[in-house]
């Protein structure tokens, strides 16, 4: 995720106001891919651990990261609106929300950590 934030940013930095969809729809093609071979390799290595299923605790770290990154997505999403509003084009909008989008995952990640390493 966080190399695909840095990709983003390259991209929309390269060309603020134009669409990047062409380029997008391939990249995220594979990425599903890359992370659907990834996942089958891991389950291989440890199928116990891939059929497991969370317990108390990492349901509740996974819930409160969650509600947490979507505080984030809602505030990203609330300043695309805004700086729109202020009269930004709506190709920035979209790059915006996209942007929120990724931040969010990220966020819902680094939450997942740090609760977990905080044992909630």
């Amino acid at each position: 995720m966080l190399v695909t934030g840095v990709w983003y940013v390259q991209r929309v930095a390269a060309q603020p106001d134009t669409p990047i969809i062409g380029s997008l729809v391939p990249y995220v093609l594979a990425v599903i891919v890359l992370s659907i071979i990834a996942q089958t390799i891991l389950a291989i290595l440890s199928p116990k651990e891939a059929e497991a299923h969370a317990d108390e605790r990492e349901r509740i770290v996974i819930d409160r990261a969650g509600n947490w990154s979507g505080i984030v997505l809602g505030l990203g999403v609330v300043i695309a609106l805004v700086t729109y509003i202020g009269g930004s084009s709506a190709t920035l909008l979209a790059h915006s929300i996209v942007a929120a989008l990724i931040v969010a995952q990220l966020a819902d990640c680094l939450f997942q950590i740090f609760l977990l390493r905080r044992a909630v």
